[in-house]
């Protein structure tokens, strides 16, 4: 328990301090995608994810991306020579769902609602964690929205985590902006 006590305390540290790191001199500051790769990768260490979501215990975390991607070699960066878990990570980058059905955590980035939604529907049932930051990503079934500006921010479907059995600790939503729980927002911050 202590353990995982700490683990959460080092995510809220890293939370708070990101938004300190993105507010930083022009010299410093870090840039949107590179935030939003470091919560890629952390989200590896602090969710859960269903039994069945990895082949054998070797087999790696799959990072993927679909639509324009954002990140460019800044996620392979970021997530080479790393491990979580002592899995590996491995990034996927594909715009046909049938390459993305054993990812644990696919960041879509496509600017049409229509190909989010289509994207989602095709995931809909697996223990993939989608990530976006379009407006309406959660309201179209997407379960973590990023806010990046000055500031990085974080919102959660609560409701389609659940259906899809990836666990999001108590510590990470209350760090989020908004939770959507049992069909209604809830605004934190």
């Amino acid at each position: 328990m202590a353990g995982s006590r700490q683990a959460i305390q080092r995510l809220l540290s890293a939370l708070l301090l990101l938004p300190t790191i993105a507010a930083a001199d022009e010299a410093t500051r870090a840039s949107p995608p590179r935030i939003e790769a470091a919560f890629l990768r952390n989200f590896a260490h602090y969710l859960a994810w269903p039994p069945g979501a990895f082949t054998d215990e070797h087999s790696p975390w799959r990072i993927c991306v679909a639509g324009n991607d954002p990140f460019g070699e800044i996620l392979d960066e970021t997530l080479r020579s790393r491990s979580e878990h002592g899995r590996q990570f491995v990034v996927v980058r594909s715009d046909a769902a049938v390459d993305l059905r054993q990812c644990h955590v696919l960041y879509i980035a496509y600017r049409s609602g229509e190909q989010r939604r289509g994207m989602l529907t095709e995931l809909a049932n697996r223990p993939v964690l989608t990530v976006g930051d379009a407006p309406t990503f959660l309201q179209e079934g997407g379960i973590i929205r990023f806010h990046v500006s000055d500031r990085v921010g974080i919102s959660v479907n609560l409701d389609r985590a659940n259906l899809v059995a990836v666990k999001i600790p108590a510590n990470v939503l209350e760090v989020s902006q908004e939770v959507v729980e049992n069909g209604v927002v809830r605004r934190l911050r």
